[in-house]
């Protein structure tokens, strides 16, 4: 599932090792963010599968720790698009929370939905990142 990006040549002379070496770290700590995004994204979708807040934790503990890592690179864009993603949904789930006072079912749409959102979002970052592409700025 990673990327090789060894076969990637600098413009004009020998591909630079040391560039070369980040970018296989980065890919590698941003497809462990990714899968571990997903997990919960997946879980979050499942009733009774909520397994994923300490696991949610831990992909965006990595994200922040290594994300000073990425500057420079297309990864930087990985990093900031899935703290991004986490913050927001974690804002849309505190501000639904009410709904489920109301009824359980508000409550369960629209968190539903949330997780739709969240799941749609890392799926497109991963992708985008085993094609080697940075990701849109925007949200």
């Amino acid at each position: 599932m990673t990327q090789d990006f060894s076969q990637i040549p600098a413009p004009g002379s020998e591909p630079d090792r040391a560039l070369l070496e980040r970018l296989q770290a980065l890919n590698t700590v941003g497809t462990i963010s990714y899968v571990l995004h997903l997990i919960v994204a997946v879980g979050a979708l499942i009733p009774g599968g909520q397994f994923g807040p300490v696991l949610l934790l831990a992909a965006l503990l990595l994200d922040f720790v290594k994300r000073g890592d990425a500057q420079g690179t297309w990864h930087a864009s990985h990093f900031s698009w899935r703290i991004r993603t986490v913050l927001i949904a974690g804002l849309l789930y505190l501000a639904t929370a009410p709904l489920w006072l109301l009824l359980v079912l508000p409550g369960w749409v629209a968190w539903f939905c949330i997780s739709l959102w969240f799941l749609y979002r890392i799926v497109t970052g991963l992708v985008a990142m085993n094609k080697g592409l940075p990701m849109e700025t925007a949200a």
